[in-house]
């Protein structure tokens, strides 16, 4: 019988993968290709650079305020009272809530830290300030 037990108690001595490696490699092209409709609608500003800059916490609260002012609080613009609202109702939903605060990088230092001022006072402990991440300047050699 073709398909049937064996019969002998002999050991297995080999396990053969290639099954294995087609399923997690189809997973993998399913999850790059699923990847790339994911991504959360942005406000384009320009961030300060920095060489040695740490990774990005993912947070679920994203505060961003742009070259002329505005203020966008998950990608839709709002007011001041509204973001303090918005997070809030964050905090009520999850008491672990943290914010990614982007500022543009012509914006005044006291802006800046206006904001970081509102959200650590509606709650928000953890934070972290984005940042785009610089490549490390390479030495170039002296002409003699």
């Amino acid at each position: 019988m073709a398909g049937g037990a064996q019969d002998n108690d002999e050991e297995i001595t080999g396990i053969n993968v290639t099954p294995l490696v087609d399923v997690v490699l189809v997973l993998l092209i399913i999850f790059m290709v699923t990847a790339n409709f994911i991504v959360r609608e942005t406000v384009e500003v320009d961030l300060p650079r920095a060489a040695n800059g740490g990774e990005t916490v993912q947070g679920l609260v994203n505060v961003v305020v742009d070259k002329q002012g505005k203020l966008f609080f998950d990608g839709a613009e709002v007011s001041e009272d509204e973001m303090r609202r918005r997070v809030t109702e964050a905090l009520a939903k999850d008491k672990e809530t943290r914010a990614i605060i982007s500022a543009d990088q012509s914006l005044p230092y006291g802006r800046v830290m206006r904001l970081i001022d509102v959200v650590k006072g509606q709650g928000i402990a953890r934070f972290a300030l984005n940042i785009e991440k610089d490549v490390a300047p390479t030495a170039t050699p002296a002409e003699p």
